[in-house]
């Protein structure tokens, strides 16, 4: 960059070096170059706006800002809204956090010169309730914005919760409102209400797409129904299991109704025996699948051994199942029994007892399955290369811990792994489970 005082060459000027330039350039850019190369000095403020802006999008914000301080055409380029489409605000406490916090001065300048320019936002916060009430603060600015995505997260427990829930309804109505055209939403953890859902609805229900609402629980299963019942355009939905019900996922099989794509359902208790569990009807789920055939369902647990009674008697259309706590081998037999279109299935717990039975019946009958994931539980090696060889070259996922495996009359552990290869059509170990 030329600083000011000195003389910009351009292609017309004819260039005015010394001898001590010449051979400084030489040494800079090899031999290789011809004379016209040699006496030619790139003049990076008269780039194309286009090319600076692309340099500038993979920048972090902070050395996106001291760029802007370069020259007044860098400055121009760094407040091109195209520039501020998507940004993500950081919010957090000094003493408490390792994130770095977006400076109030730039937050301040976005707000009054991007506001209207803003479409992918997210709020990425700490723990403190202090950096989710100003999140809220912010949000409740942007009265002029045209958002069409919004992501609420908490980097460690869900500090938006601390927040009021009139203050954090007031801000996000505001951003409900305003926009007209929101299309992706995320906001687990947060203490979201029926009312705001019906502001959201009465202002984006063309729009909405993706509605993400995990651990909400000042929302309702009626707050729910009004959003599946409005927003016909729906294609992922993302919520706790007290919220589902019969009635909306009959709304969601309507025919005014796009293909659903994506239900992920937490089921969640936290009060042990507590908590009882309702139970969908197997009417409703087969009218999910009627209307969206190739809808993916996610159920990931967080049960107790008691609390499961309510869950897979029946038929039901599960795609994946996700068991962070120790499940029953009467459980794992229902979903043998009951889950024919599952595709992946990871369980982190059991017992002390082999599975062999209950995964050879998951073979038989879930023809779709192509993932599965074993914790702290026991299988037999003759019992597991029986799974394996049932599921085939269909298994493009197979994380097994080692402990998980019993050696018996028939294999060892070392002969286990060539034989696992051999059906799996590629070469395969027992790892550690992954982080799914």
């Amino acid at each position: 960059m030329k600083r000011a005082g000195q003389k910009v060459v351009s292609g017309t000027e004819a260039p005015q070096t010394s001898q001590t330039n010449k051979k400084q350039k030489t040494s800079l850019y090899g031999s290789g170059f011809g004379e016209s190369s040699l006496c030619t000095s790139m003049d990076w403020g008269s780039l194309p706006h286009h090319v600076i802006l692309r340099v500038f999008q993979f920048l972090t914000l902070v050395d996106r800002a001291r760029a802007s301080s370069v020259c007044r055409r860098w400055n121009e380029v760094f407040h091109i809204p195209d520039l501020w489409r998507r940004f993500e605000f950081e919010l957090s406490q000094p003493a408490t956090s390792y994130l770095k916090s977006t400076h109030p001065d730039l937050i301040q300048q976005i707000i009054k010169r991007h506001a209207d320019h803003l479409q992918y936002v997210s709020f990425k916060v700490d723990s403190s309730t202090e950096s989710a009430e100003a999140a809220c603060d912010i949000l409740s600015q942007l009265v002029n914005c045209s958002i069409k995505t919004l992501g609420l997260i908490s980097t460690a427990k869900p500090s938006f919760m601390n927040v009021s829930k009139a203050h954090f309804a007031s801000a996000l109505t505001v951003v409900f409102v305003n926009s007209k055209s929101l299309s992706s939403i995320k906001i687990d953890d947060t203490p979201l209400d029926d009312p705001s859902l019906k502001v959201l609805v009465a202002n984006n229900s063309d729009t909405l797409k993706l509605l993400k609402m995990s651990s909400c629980p000042h929302v309702s299963p009626a707050g729910i129904l009004c959003v599946a019942d409005q927003c016909h355009g729906l294609k992922e939905l993302a919520l706790n299991y007290y919220i589902l019900s019969d009635e909306l996922l009959l709304a969601l099989s309507s025919e005014k109704h796009v293909d659903l794509e994506h239900l992920r359902i937490d089921v969640v208790s936290e009060n042990p025996g507590q908590v009882q569990f309702h139970t969908i009807k197997k009417q409703s789920w087969d009218a999910l699948v009627k209307h969206s055939p190739k809808v993916n369902i996610v159920m990931y647990f967080f049960l107790y051994e008691d609390e499961f009674d309510a869950f897979f008697r029946e038929e039901t259309p599960v795609t994946h199942l996700y068991f962070g706590r120790a499940v029953s081998k009467a459980m794992l037999g229902r979903i043998g029994m009951n889950c024919p279109r599952l595709i992946e299935l990871v369980v982190c717990a059991n017992g002390l007892q082999p599975l062999d039975d209950e995964l050879i019946q998951i073979a038989e009958r879930c023809k779709n399955l192509t993932a599965m994931g074993l914790g702290e539980c026991e299988v037999t090696c003759r019992g597991f290369i029986e799974f394996v060889k049932m599921c085939g070259g269909r298994l493009t996922q197979l994380s097994i811990m080692e402990e998980v495996l019993i050696p018996d009359s028939d294999y060892s552990l070392d002969r286990l792994h060539l034989e696992v290869s051999k059906h799996l059509g590629r070469m395969w170990f027992p790892d550690m489970m992954p982080t799914w």
